[in-house]
């Protein structure tokens, strides 16, 4: 996270709706030979105090978790190069600005008898997103290849003890030079680069 103050003013609430709607992150958690690291989809609770997500049993992580372990899943969002000579401005240097949004807590194996309501939960909040579709559920599955594919499964939850979330978007830059930048964006370096300008645009809270 950036420890400029003016880059993580965004409310608990606005990070969790973040993180929430993205549902997609880097999970890591430290481990006797160094960090351990995998790439998750999960689904936050309605009260933002757990995630929910799984991993194939043979995962690193999986499989050091006889206990649990302090954890972070880290969401990232829209992105971009700033050149300096956007803000038309003098002494200024190159820069990146993103957004990103940190769940720490407590990483564990949850009870394997959760696994087949959580894989329910988890397509149906993805598949209810797609438009013109009828969502995919899993009695799409015959038993056999259910009972097959949940065997290489966990399901696990991360308890929620904290929420980090970092929105650097030229807040630290006046208006008028913000503005500047937010419109060469487009044309520029970066993921989403049509949101990470609207969120420049935005007025600072």
């Amino acid at each position: 996270m950036h420890p400029n103050p003016a880059f993580r003013d965004a409310t608990n609430e606005q990070n969790l709706s973040f993180a929430r709607e993205r549902a997609f992150g880097t999970l890591a958690i430290n481990a006797d030979d160094g960090p351990l690291i995998s790439h998750v989809p999960f689904i936050i609770s309605n009260d933002g105090t757990s995630a929910e997500l799984h991993l194939v049993r043979s995962n690193p992580i999986a499989r050091a978790l006889t206990t649990s372990r302090p954890a972070v899943i880290a969401v990232t969002g829209a992105d971009c190069y700033i050149s300096p000579d956007w803000y038309e401005t003098p002494d200024m240097v190159p820069t990146w600005n993103y957004v990103s949004v940190h769940l720490r807590g407590r990483l564990e194996l949850a009870d394997p008898a959760s696994l087949r309501d959580l894989l329910i939960r988890q397509s149906a909040a993805f598949e209810n997103r797609l438009p013109n579709k009828a969502p995919w559920t899993m009695d799409k599955l015959t038993d056999a290849q259910a009972a097959k594919l949940m065997r290489m499964i966990l399901p696990l939850r991360l308890t929620i003890d904290s929420v980090d979330g970092t929105w650097k978007l030229g807040q630290n830059r006046d208006q008028v030079a913000r503005l500047r930048a937010a419109e060469q964006v487009q044309n520029g370096i970066g993921h989403e680069l049509a949101e990470i300008a609207r969120l420049m645009t935005k007025p600072p809270a």
